[in-house]
Formats: C-alpha cells, sequence, structure tokens
C-alpha cells in the first residue's frame, strides 16, 4: 500500500493478508498510527499474526523488495492502465501495489510499474471500487491463477 490514507481499510486489508498468508508493505506516510495502542484500539486482534513491513518512502520499499525478494515482479493496480487484472500472469512472491484511497498511485510509480500496470474492469463513468475490496480480489484472483497452473494444491492453505 503506497500511503494509504484509512485504517479500516488497511485493518481489512491486513485480514486478507493474514488469511491468504501473504506480506503487507506500507509506504508512508501513513494517515494514521499502527502501534500496539493503535491496533489494540481498533480490534486488530489478528494484526500480531500479520507480516507487516514499513517502508519509509517507495525507493526504501524498491530497495528492500531487491534485497529480499530478488526477482519479485510488481503488478501496479491503477484505473490508468490499459490491461486488466484478468490478463495478468500473476506467481508466487509477486509484489501488488496499490495506491491511496483519494488518489491511487502516483504517475511515477505507475509509469516505473507500465509494464505490469493493470486495471479492474468497470462500468464507464463509475468510481473505484474500494480499495480493501480491490485487494481481495487481485490477491484472489493471483491465488486462483497458482492453483489452475498447479503451482499449489487445489486448497493452498491446507
Amino acid at each position: 500500500m503506497h500511503e494509504p490514507e484509512i485504517p479500516n481499510n488497511t485493518g481489512n486489508i491486513g485480514r486478507t493478508c493474514v488469511t491468504t498468508r501473504c506480506a503487507l508493505h506500507l509506504i508512508d506516510p501513513l494517515g494514521f498510527e499502527i502501534d500496539d495502542k493503535a491496533c489494540r484500539r481498533a480490534g486488530l486482534d489478528y494484526w500480531p499474526r500479520l507480516e507487516v513491513h514499513r517502508h519509509a518512502d517507495a525507493g526504501a520499499y524498491d530497495a528492500w523488495r531487491t534485497e529480499r525478494t530478488p526477482g519479485a515482479r510488481v503488478w501496479a493496480f491503477t484505473t490508468k492502465a490499459e490491461r486488466s487484472v484478468f490478463d495478468a500472469d500473476f506467481r508466487a512472491g509477486d509484489h501488488m501495489l496499490f495506491g491511496k484511497e483519494s488518489a491511487g498511485l502516483p504517475d511515477e510509480l505507475i509509469e516505473r510499474h507500465r509494464a505490469r500496470a493493470v486495471r479492474f474492469p468497470m462500468a464507464p463513468g463509475e468510481r473505484s471500487l474500494n480499495v480493501a475490496t480491490a485487494v481481495t480480489v487481485a490477491v484472489y484472483e493471483g491465488i486462483r491463477q497458482l492453483i489452475a497452473r498447479g503451482d499449489t494444491g487445489p486448497d493452498p492453505f491446507a
């Protein structure tokens, strides 16, 4: 998540990550606190089971990703993309990059990941999906692809 603004959305995304065994990367600045006290107050009982990484900016995230997950591809989710999410070829270890609720991803990040920029098909003139909903759809599409290719068993969490 690049500069998320709404704590409830990030909480829901965190829950999706826990249930699908995905890591959550948060790129500062955040529009809220995620310290232990704030998470307890918000009732995020699953947060201790979440693999969460916080990065000072997009450059720090890129450096972490390059060092810790070499070869990992980044998929940029944006309404400005030409390609549908359903035309993406997700692989285990890929990263999915979503922007803040009010503005999406900045143009710089979209351009940096243009080769893997994807969008959700939507009715013309309608607002974008809620980011927590979009993340969930994308993650499960990735899991569906892994299962269909036989890269994991029919129940990847069994």
